[in-house]
This record gives structure tokens, sequence and C-alpha cells, in this order.
């Protein structure tokens, strides 16, 4: 689809396009597949099919993929932290399945370092979970975190994006106090698809559930995967859309978070070819682009380039320093006068700064932003 007839349909609904050079954001929409999703799912858009089996049969495919047990796909990342808590809240039973969100009796406590605390928690109470934190701002030590676990415990845990944060536990520290207690750890693994050894790392480590949203390795932005131990995925399976209408009499939470089929072959195709994928070619087209988008911008008054390498799922960033003495415009005003314009063009604010993200840029819009930029600093 060209970008004139891309422009046209969301302005013939009274909607300004975005040029996103920020990142895949929910609140921009998310992700753009490649032809080959996209194919995939036109392909799955020819018949029905029962979902029951699709969701089984992914399931297994995504699994084999990312080297865990079993696997569940999601509409999102934050779906599956919600159904990967009720696991670690119910097992297996049934009966504690409909109960939920009314946790009285159950093992009701999500346990959380304070340090990790992050705006996508609620996505564990949501099933009527207590978050308890551990620690405080300076960080968590094992005694702390070994007192927290108690019977009541369901799960701990743990956002990998925050591993770094000083004074803070590591990942496989808390997943050796946490087994030594009985109680699972889930891994909230979001955006922590490359480097694939990364991707693939948390199973091998012992998480005992990983979470991980489709949006950042090609799937749609309503996709996602829960994986982990094969008990606990066969205790969130029944808690989905699909076990809210095969189960007969006792029904869980889970029928909000549904799926189409396409989205769920879309999923296993983007994860098939992102595992396939020369990534070192990706970055490389990544930092051409970046670059086409510098030399609009380099030697401005008041203005400082950085190229930013780094993991996770902006691993490419260009960080404009913009000195607000020298410049022409601020930060700030430079950063609204991308958004205001039209098409919008939507970059990360940082404090004398914008990074911009070209992962999720259409090939050939860096010449805009960077004209733009050039117009707004000159």
């Amino acid at each position: 689809m060209q970008a004139a007839t891309l422009t046209s349909v969301f302005e013939e609904i009274g909607v300004r396009p975005v040029i996103n050079a920020r990142g895949h954001m929910t609140v921009l929409g998310g992700s753009t597949p490649s032809p080959r999703v996209r194919a995939a799912m036109d392909q799955a858009d020819r018949y029905f099919v029962d979902m029951q089996d699709l969701l089984a049969k992914s399931g297994e495919i995504v699994a084999r993929l990312l080297g865990a047990e079993a696997a569940y796909i999601t509409p999102g990342a934050a779906a599956a932290l919600a159904l990967g808590t009720a696991a670690c809240v119910t097992g297996n039973d049934i009966d504690k399945m409909a109960q939920l969100p009314d946790t009285s009796g159950l093992k009701n406590r999500v346990v959380l370092q304070a340090k990790h605390q992050y705006q996508y928690q609620r996505a564990c109470t949501i099933v009527g979970t207590k978050l308890v934190l551990v620690g405080d701002e300076s960080g968590t030590t094992a005694d702390q975190l070994r007192v927290a676990l108690d019977e009541a415990t369901a799960c701990v845990l743990y956002p990998a994006h925050l591993e770094n944060e000083p004074g803070v536990l590591s990942l496989p520290a808390v997943i050796e106090i946490a087994h030594a207690r009985g109680v699972p750890v889930l891994v909230d693994a979001a955006g922590q698809v490359y480097p694939i050894e990364r991707f693939k790392s948390y199973p091998r480590m012992g998480a005992d559930l990983i979470a991980f949203g489709g949006k950042y390795f090609g799937g749609v932005n309503s996709s996602g995967i829960l994986c982990g131990k094969k008990s606990l995925i066969d205790a969130a399976v029944p808690q989905g859309f699909i076990g809210f209408e095969t189960m007969t009499q006792r029904r869980g939470f889970g029928r909000p978070l549904k799926l189409d089929r396409q989205e769920i072959i879309g999923l296993v195709v983007a994860l098939q070819e992102w595992m396939a994928m020369d990534h070192e070619a990706r970055l490389a087209t990544f930092e051409r682009r970046l670059g086409t988008i510098r030399r609009q911008i380099e030697g401005l008054p008041g203005v400082s380039i950085e190229l930013i390498r780094q993991q996770g799922s902006s691993p490419r960033l260009l960080d404009v320093r913009i000195d607000p003495a020298g410049a022409r415009r601020n930060a700030a005003a430079v950063f609204a006068g991308l958004r205001d314009g039209n098409p919008s063009i939507a970059v990360r604010p940082m404090n004398d700064a914008i990074q911009i993200n070209v992962a999720t840029v259409w090939e050939g819009d860096e010449e805009i932003v960077g004209q733009r930029l050039r117009q707004l600093l000159v």
C-alpha cells in the first residue's frame, strides 16, 4: 500500500496520520507487520478454524522456537501477565478459576521489588491479587525477599527491562530464592526480543512464566506470548477466551482477552521470520536510515548528535541534544513542532533532547523526518 493511500484512509475519517519515529508504542498503533506476515494473515481470512486446536498447535510451535516447555498466544504482553498471574493463583483447580477475581482464601500476593515498580504491574492485579513491595528506594536484599515469600504468595513479578536498577536482586538470584520457597517467578520480558539469545534465555534460567509482546518482533500490536512451565501454561489456557467458551459449568475471567485467527497466525509467522532474520543487516539498515536524518541536521548551531547502540526492542537510536542557548528552538519546541505538523511526527522527548527510532518508520519517510527537523532548527 502506498503512503498516499495510507494517508487518505486516515484523513477520510478525520484523523491525522503519524510518522512514528518513536518506536513500538501502543498509543501510536504498535507495529508494522512485514509483507510475509500480512500475507499469512490474509490467507487465514479465507477459512474459519477450530480456535482451540489453533491455539494448541500454535503454542507448540512458539514453545519450540523459544525453548520453553509450553506456550500460549495472548492478546499482548499485558494479557500474558494477567493470565500468568491467574495460573499461579489457581493452578488447575476449576473452582478457583471461576472464583477470580475474588481471591479470598487463595494465594493472592504478587511480590515485586520496590525499585521494580512500573506501570504494567497493574496487569497482575486485575485478577484480584494484591501487590506486595519488598525493599525500598535503595534496593532489596535476599533476606527481605525470603521473608516476604509466604504461603499466600502466588508469584514473584520480575520486569526484565529494569534488571539493571542499582540495588535490585538479579533474575537468577530471585529465581533461586523463590524456588527454594516453592514460589514461581513471572518475568515481564515484553520487549526483550533481541539479541536472540536473550529472547530465548528466560526458560533456560528457570523462569516459570515469561510474557512477550508480539509487536516487538513483527507481530500485530494486539498479540503476545505467555510461555514457560507446562503445568502453569496448562493452568492459564482454560482461563483464556476459548476456555471460557468451552468450559460448560465453571468459567474463568478471560473472555475479554480475545484474539482473531489472523492475529494468531500473524504472530507465529512473525516469530518464525524473526528467528531466521539477518539481524546484522536489519541493524545496518536502521543505521543507514538514521544517517539520512543525521546528515540533515549535523553541524547546526546548538545541536549535538549521538548514535546509540544497545540491546532490547530499540537497538539503534539517534539522540539529538539541543542546547537552548545555541539552537533556534529548545527540545520541547522541536518536539511540539514535529508533533503538530501534518503528517505528525512522533519522537521520544528527553531532557534537552529528542530520540529518534526508525524501526517503525516507513521506508523513505526518514527523509521527511530529517527535512522537518532541519526546518525547525535552522
